[in-house]
């Protein structure tokens, strides 16, 4: 596993392949970025990691100090996966050596779910994703579905302008069920605990949902009573349809989204 510490370092190592996987992460390493990193070795010859926490697509400065980071700890697990090729630890003037302010704008009917709540936050992601894959010119990207909006519009972008396929790969949980994310680490037990519960409430949501005529309203009584429950605030619960995230009104090709805070941390999920 090498390591690059900036684009020179990684021009020339890069240069010779051109059967390239890339796994972005922002850090605090866990199975679901080595879910990603398993079906890359798969499909490609070689797997490169960036690890880089991108102030751009916080639109909350506490979130951005918050982040957890521990590059030691993450490299030690990169290291002992034994599939990663390389990862590149850019500085912020190697990702953003081009100073000219971004034009990416989302359009109206984009601006849902996350983006309704997180102002600037899409745009600060397809950003950075817009200016990797032009450093790094892979053949392949691979994202978790948890962040489902995010790999949506990531996929919507980047397979427009680059030579590139974004690959979907399917959320990976822990015991209980809880969606891995690295803002886990910043939950006690009793937190996950919560979690857990919750996740098990919205299953339940989800199959209960074909034998309601009034959808948006059942949605409503749920989201309250979650609220309620749990004492969590709760930025939406929508059911959306997976090609296009129009709200939808049957479980046919749709996912349920939430978006929660759990002690001041906030947590998403679909299924």
């Amino acid at each position: 596993m090498k390591i690059l510490l900036n684009n020179k370092s990684l021009f020339e190592s890069l240069r010779p392949f051109n059967d390239l996987g890339f796994v972005p992460t922002m850090g605090g390493i866990h199975k679901g970025h080595l879910s990603l990193i398993n079906k890359s070795k798969k499909l490609c010859k070689k797997t490169i990691v960036s690890i880089f926490v991108n102030p751009k697509q916080f639109n909350n400065k506490k979130d951005l100090r918050s982040y957890p980071r521990n590059i030691k700890k993450d490299l030690k697990i990169l290291k002992e996966s034994k599939k990663v090729d390389f990862v590149y630890l850019p500085k912020f003037k190697d990702v953003y050596k081009d100073k000219k302010k971004s034009k990416i704008t989302l359009l109206k009917k984009d601006k849902i779910l996350c983006a309704k709540f997180r102002s600037g936050h899409f745009e600060g992601v397809l950003d950075v994703m817009n200016k990797l894959t032009k450093i790094i010119n892979p053949q392949k990207i691979f994202m978790g579905e948890k962040d489902f909006q995010q790999l949506y519009l990531v996929k919507k972008q980047l397979e427009r302008i680059y030579k590139t396929n974004v690959i979907p790969c399917k959320t990976i949980r822990d015991k209980n069920n809880v969606a891995l994310s690295s803002r886990n680490f910043l939950l006690n037990k009793s937190s996950l605990e919560i979690a857990a519960k919750i996740y098990k409430k919205i299953v339940r949501i989800k199959k209960n949902i074909k034998n309601k005529k009034n959808i948006s309203n059942f949605l409503k009584l749920q989201k309250k009573e979650l609220k309620n429950n749990y004492k969590i605030k709760i930025d939406y619960l929508e059911l959306r349809n997976i090609h296009n995230l129009k709200i939808s009104n049957t479980n046919k090709n749709s996912r349920l989204f939430i978006a929660y805070y759990l002690n001041n941390i906030r947590l998403i999920d679909n299924l």
